[in-house]
């Protein structure tokens, strides 16, 4: 069917030439006060992104990489974990979650997911193994995943619980931030999230002395300084642009946020059709809502409704993360995993970003509604 022609959009998936509009003075300033300082590179910049992130999460450690993949692969690295090891993770995720598992050379076990589209942690004991070493629960859309019996778990079975926290900047369960919950937390900046960079960036979140120290020498190439390297590592360090971006942006992430929660809200109130879901957060979860995700009956019908009246929407993602074709070494196959499966074939976000107007959210839901005819 293909993408509409952008003059034909009347309620876009993403703005972020708006965004830019909105920021623009600042965002020239960040890069003045960069480029006029002669450094770009592990300057002092980072180190005052890394405390405002710090004081934000409440994390101890906080260090910025030029990815949120490298900073799932440095926390698995950083807790040991490598060839012919496990990990229990969930199929419902991008393939940043498996692709680090598998890069470190460890194995994905997967566990199917629970109606909020999360891990379902009533299933993981039953995967552990004897070459179980580590939980990896991502907080899909930001919500963070049942954490305290996933940590219950790992404690009876002398396992290390790695956070894909991606998309969990202002996310909490409890009060207690998304990614500080394990041994480590993964953060993504991709230009989608809530809290963007300009193009990739990423943070790892620890409490651990040990792990920071290991991240830390890694991401610059194992260097504890310029002569010395102690162990080879890789270039992964965010660079000072991106600090100073996301420094500013970090000031305003609640109130985009409150906004994001709100569209959402709307939707929840504005949509009848009872064919649409769009799951509820517990009274203790605070989700930031990197995406608003519903479950759809008819979805790709609806896709094509919603794209003819001007309307984008995505899909995320149609095929759980056991059934991808890199996947199949691992020996799934479809029917393994059912609640992922159907999930993935209902699932479609819709544009929920801050800077939507209240008319255009009523537009989807009318446009949503006509087509289920409610």
């Amino acid at each position: 069917m293909g993408i509409p022609d952008m003059n034909d959009v009347k309620v876009p998936f993403i703005d972020l030439k708006q965004r830019y509009i909105e920021e623009k003075e600042e965002l020239l300033h960040c890069v003045e006060r960069v480029l006029e300082s002669g450094h770009l590179v592990m300057t002092p910049e980072l180190a005052e992104f890394e405390n405002d992130v710090s004081i934000y999460t409440g994390a101890k450690h906080c260090i910025g990489l030029n990815s949120g993949t490298d900073a799932l692969m440095m926390s698995l690295m950083a807790a040991g974990v490598g060839r012919g090891d496990e990990v229990i993770t969930t199929p419902i995720s991008f393939v940043a979650t498996s692709g680090a598992i598998a890069h470190v050379g460890a194995k994905p076990v997967y566990v199917d997911v629970g109606p909020d589209q999360n891990i379902d942690s009533n299933l993981i004991a039953a995967a552990i193994t004897p070459k179980t070493k580590a939980i990896m629960p991502v907080h899909w859309i930001g919500r963070v995943a049942d954490m305290s019996k996933i940590l219950e778990i790992a404690e009876r079975h002398n396992l290390v619980v790695l956070e894909d926290s991606a998309q969990c900047m202002g996310s909490y369960l409890d009060g207690q931030h998304g990614g500080t919950f394990g041994l480590a937390g993964a953060i993504s900046f991709h230009p989608l999230k809530n809290l963007n960079a300009i193009g990739d960036g990423g943070l790892l979140l620890t409490n651990d002395d040990d792990v920071a120290r290991k991240v830390r020498l890694y991401r610059n190439h194992g260097l504890a300084d310029r002569d010395n390297c102690v162990e080879y590592g890789v270039n992964s360090r965010l660079d000072i642009l991106n600090a100073e971006v996301l420094r500013f942006r970090l000031k305003r992430l609640d109130g985009i946020i409150e906004k994001r929660q709100a569209n959402v809200a709307l939707y929840r109130e504005m949509i009848r059709a009872s064919e649409v879901r769009i799951p509820q957060d517990k009274s203790n979860q605070k989700t930031s809502y990197v995406m608003c995700l519903s479950l759809c009956e008819r979805r790709d019908e609806l896709q094509a409704h919603l794209r003819e009246n001007g309307i984008e929407s995505l899909v995320y993602y149609g095929c759980p993360l056991h059934l991808q074709p890199a996947a199949q070494k691992f020996g799934y196959k479809a029917g393994d995993l059912p609640v992922a499966e159907n999930q993935a074939g209902h699932v479609l976000a819709f544009p929920h970003h801050q800077h939507l107007t209240p008319d255009q959210i009523e537009y989807v839901a009318d446009t949503i509604n006509g087509f289920y005819g409610a």
